[in-house]
């Protein structure tokens, strides 16, 4: 294919990303809370964005590939199941081979898009796709193998949780489950006790510290390096394990699980509904492909048409 005289093969990426059904799925994917009825509360798809925007503004900073950085952040979360991480958690104890949201993203770029055909995309954007998570452990202790071969997708990891710490503590607060006062001060002395400062702060930090490197790794100061660890584990006690959050994840999660063990044994109900089968995947693959790529919306509209009793129409 002859290259293209306006966009760039990183443009062309993130357009395909922009343009995926996967992508437009994010709208109804949970963040922190489920099916929120509030209209100011995150989901997985401003999350994404919310993603960008911090990538975009650390690259154009430190002057790297703005593009590339773009089609990375868009992409890095079109694996996420519905329901946030309590649906993850299920397919990963389901799933023979495990289930994990980052090689699943890749899967529907790779393979799931364009029934089968994949995305197509570069090398470099499919590389920060896969290496975007940090999991529980430190921000920059990442092995080799781990870490993005670009400075872009090095960017997007860390933008991910510059976003999701500061947005998650928003959304938190919004919905009552802690105040702005509850977060200890030796977390706010360093990023800030407002929403905008803590944002501005970490990126700050993080462009400082890369650009005093001359851009030779994607870093942050060893200060907010702590605060910032501090941060998400002080949420994952007081939001994420929260016992009014945790309560309505183990009902999303047994959502989850009955869906994928009933279409287990009703092939004929997965394919009705939707469910597809490509060479070569086992049929738990299979299965997992197709709930994971459910909204929190479909998942439940399906849930109750399968398990609860449906009122009786007249013909």
């Amino acid at each position: 294919m002859e290259p293209c005289s306006i966009r760039t093969v990183f443009q062309h990426d993130r357009d395909r990303i922009l343009h995926s059904k996967a992508f437009r799925r994010l709208k109804y994917k949970t963040q922190v809370f489920l099916a929120p009825e509030g209209d100011h509360y995150r989901t997985r798809l401003t999350h994404t964005l919310e993603v960008s925007q911090v990538a975009r503004t650390i690259s154009r900073a430190l002057r790297l590939n703005e593009d590339l950085t773009e089609a990375i952040a868009l992409g890095h979360d079109l694996g996420h199941t519905p329901f946030g991480h309590a649906g993850e958690r299920v397919l990963n104890e389901l799933v023979p081979e495990g289930f994990h949201h980052v090689r699943q993203s890749l899967r529907v770029v790779d393979v799931l898009e364009k029934d089968g055909l994949g995305l197509n995309l570069t090398h470099e954007v499919r590389d920060g796709i896969l290496k975007h998570s940090k999991g529980q452990g430190g921000l920059l202790s990442a092995p080799p193998e781990s870490s993005a071969v670009t400075l872009e997708g090095q960017v997007v990891r860390l933008a991910d949780i510059i976003a999701y710490v500061s947005h998650d503590l928003d959304d938190a607060i919004r919905g009552r489950i802690i105040r702005a006062e509850d977060i200890p001060e030796e977390i706010t002395m360093v990023v800030g006790d407002r929403h905008s400062c803590r944002i501005d702060s970490m990126i700050r930090d993080l462009i400082e510290e890369s650009s005093a490197v001359e851009c030779s790794r994607i870093q942050l100061s060893g200060r907010m390096n702590t605060a910032i660890c501090r941060l998400r584990e002080w949420l994952f006690a007081h939001v994420y394990r929260a016992k009014i959050v945790q309560a309505e994840f183990d009902k999303a999660a047994r959502v989850v699980r009955e869906l994928f063990l009933y279409f287990l044994d009703h092939e004929d109900i997965f394919r009705y509904y939707g469910g597809k089968r490509y060479q070569g995947d086992s049929f738990e693959t299979s299965v997992a492909d197709f709930i994971a790529g459910m909204t929190d919306r479909f998942a439940l509209g399906l849930y109750q048409k399968l398990f609860l009793p449906q009122p009786w129409k007249n013909i």
